[in-house]
């Protein structure tokens, strides 16, 4: 399904495009993974820089992402000024990749595009590999400030959560979402004390708005039946949450650039926030 066919055709890249652009110094492209050590480290698309989603798109010390400062450090180590046009991709079909696009707008950057498929797709079309780590000369980066249109937090959501123009999404697994597991099993250390979900959510996993075979967005159409089905329309403000903020990144992309949903945001905090907080209201 070619990029032209969602409501923003200039985020949304195929691996092709990609490809001829892995030599030009106007684009830099960045693989952002949950764990570089089995990916990135293993063979990336030549000429990507690795941004770690623990490191490098997160606050060291406090819960939060990173911060300005933080944002034009790491850009410009890595060779981005204002007029480099940032490509994201990674694994897990584009979470951290999307976490990462997603922190990178709040703060108002704009030249940025998600490779659709990410790693899978890439690897499937038996593109080229690499293990060579790029350097590029250090470049000046000057963020905007902050775009809070784009996040919420715990107790915006806790006045809102009930309100009948606004709809919250959650994202994650269904056995997630009705308490049965506080986390998936491959994330052991990332749980809450209660399982649930947020009074009135929607669940609609966000694996529902790829293709298993390869990674890739379904078709505008399929993706807009899913969402409004389940009462997600562009008429209400849209809250996406999961656990920590990563797959309700995918999810917000979604609606808003390839849905374009007028307002959707994003809350960050999510489950290990919602569900580690004291008298926070829990369904089952």
């Amino acid at each position: 399904m070619a990029a032209e066919s969602y409501a923003d055709e200039d985020v949304l890249v195929d691996v092709d495009w990609v490809e001829r652009r892995i030599a030009d110094p106007a684009v830099r492209i960045a693989e952002v993974d949950y764990d570089p050590t089995s990916n990135y480290v293993q063979g990336h698309v030549p000429n990507s820089v690795l941004f770690d989603w623990r490191k490098d798109i997160n606050d060291p010390l406090t819960r939060d992402i990173l911060g300005k400062e933080q944002l034009e450090a790491l850009f410009g180590r890595s060779g981005i000024s204002e007029g480099t046009t940032l490509v994201l991709y990674g694994d897990f079909n584009n979470w951290f990749a999307a976490f990462a696009f997603w922190t990178f707008r709040y703060h108002g950057v704009e030249n940025l595009k998600l490779m659709n498929g990410g790693r899978k797709k890439w690897l499937l079309e038996d593109k080229p590999l690499t293990k060579d780590v790029p350097t590029f000369p250090p470049a000046t980066f000057r963020a905007r400030g902050a775009d809070e249109r784009l996040r919420v937090y715990r107790d915006y959501v806790r006045q809102v959560y009930n309100a009948k123009d606004r709809v919250l999404v959650d994202v994650r697994g269904p056995k997630e979402f009705t308490g049965e597991v506080t986390a998936p099993p491959e994330y052991p250390n990332e749980h809450a004390q209660r399982g649930g979900h947020i009074p009135g959510a929607a669940n609609i996993p966000w694996a529902q708005a790829v293709n298993d075979a390869d990674g890739t967005f379904k078709p505008r159409e399929e993706l807009e039946r899913l969402y409004s089905s389940r009462g997600v329309t562009k008429d209400k403000e849209v809250i996406t949450y999961c656990r920590i903020g990563e797959r309700s990144s995918h999810t917000w992309f979604v609606l808003k650039y390839l849905l374009g949903y007028p307002n959707v945001r994003n809350y960050d905090g999510s489950w290990t926030e919602w569900g580690n907080s004291v008298r926070s209201p829990v369904e089952k």
